[in-house]
């Protein structure tokens, strides 16, 4: 059983400069803490998140940090040349001393595509096409690629990676049907999903991995992203929840529906306070004990290895994240790494 952090480096309210700061010092808690991976989301175009250029912000927590592992969760593949973006994930390999999650995905929000002059009707298969080439240029002295999107002839792949024959895949699931691509690849997966719904994800990727013949011992890491805030009482917890959650929904959603080109409808219900979001069960405000007692029950529900924890989130003041932070890591995730280990034993 492994903990992670998930994070929007959204917009809270201070100066940008201040905030990728904040986000940095907290960041070095969670590597002194023992957290397995930082996942970084990446958006386009609105305050739900600043790390847009995510390899700019992973060479700064490469220098920052020295055990957690740097994931951008995800790579939006239609937005970049493929070439290009070889060159970002070696480089940042090296600077983390072979440390990088390789998170990968098409972009949830057809917006934020567009904004790149990019159709969201051919960015799946874009996204396949690309990871195809990524993958064979980080293993090959050379590239060649003959396909729908790109074309290349013996490029030069000079610099390698330090994990062989790539860094981790990461992808974000929230359908079974994706499971059997990402047991094919050998991909890490993470989802948002209510607990019963990532049982379905889970079962149906264990199963996957069971038709291909791959050793339950090198099962990939499946695992479910939840918002945490810990205080020393129920109540103190719930208070500072509630007022950073709203900025955040009301960010979420900004770039989704009708007004906007290629605008669809947000993917899941989401609610724009943070009781009924506690309530649906994606998300916790409480005590240590409270934390505790939710978390055993949502990794018992869901048959999860891993959960990544959004921490900082909307308006959430820098303090109140430490507080957080520190409570979690000295009260609930040391209570629930022994349990799963004395279950597997």
């Amino acid at each position: 059983m492994k903990f992670g952090i998930f994070d929007h480096l959204d917009d809270n309210g201070v100066p940008l400069q201040h905030e990728i700061e904040n986000r940095l010092q907290l960041i070095e808690m969670y590597d002194k803490a023992g957290f397995h991976a930082y996942h970084l989301a990446e958006h386009h175009g609105t305050p739900l998140g600043y790390g847009s250029s995510p390899s700019v912000f992973m060479a700064a927590v490469a220098q920052r940090t020295k055990r957690i592992r740097l994931g951008v969760m995800v790579y939006v593949l239609p937005l970049y040349h493929p070439i290009r973006l070889i060159e970002e994930i070696c480089f940042l390999d090296h600077m983390s001393g072979g440390r990088l999650e390789m998170g990968v995905g098409k972009g949830v929000n057809p917006v934020e595509v567009g904004f790149y002059d990019v159709d969201p009707a051919i960015a799946a298969d874009k996204f396949y096409e690309s990871l195809e080439i990524i993958k064979k240029g980080l293993a090959s002295d050379t590239l060649s690629h003959a396909g729908k999107f790109y074309h290349f002839d013996k490029v030069p792949m000079v610099m390698k990676p330090v994990q062989k024959p790539h860094p981790p895949i990461w992808y974000g699931v929230l359908h079974t049907t994706t499971c059997v691509w990402a047991a094919k690849n050998d991909a890490n997966i993470l989802s948002l999903i209510g607990a019963p719904a990532v049982r379905e994800i889970t079962d149906a990727y264990r199963s996957e991995w069971q038709k291909l013949g791959k050793p339950a011992a090198k099962l990939p890491i499946l695992g479910l992203m939840r918002m945490i805030v810990v205080a020393d009482t129920d109540a103190e917890a719930r208070k500072v929840a509630t007022r950073a959650y709203e900025p955040w929904a009301k960010n979420m959603v900004r770039l989704w529906g009708p007004k906007w080109k290629h605008g669809v409808p947000f993917p899941i219900d989401l609610p724009m306070s943070w009781d009924p979001w506690q309530d649906h069960g994606t998300a916790i405000a409480g005590s240590p004990a409270t934390v505790r007692a939710y978390l055993e029950e949502q990794v018992a529900t869901s048959g999860v290895n891993y959960v990544a924890c959004d921490m900082s989130f909307g308006a959430m003041r820098h303090e109140e994240a430490k507080r957080s932070v520190e409570l979690f890591t000295r009260e609930v995730m040391p209570a629930l790494t022994e349990k799963a280990a004395s279950a597997a034993q």
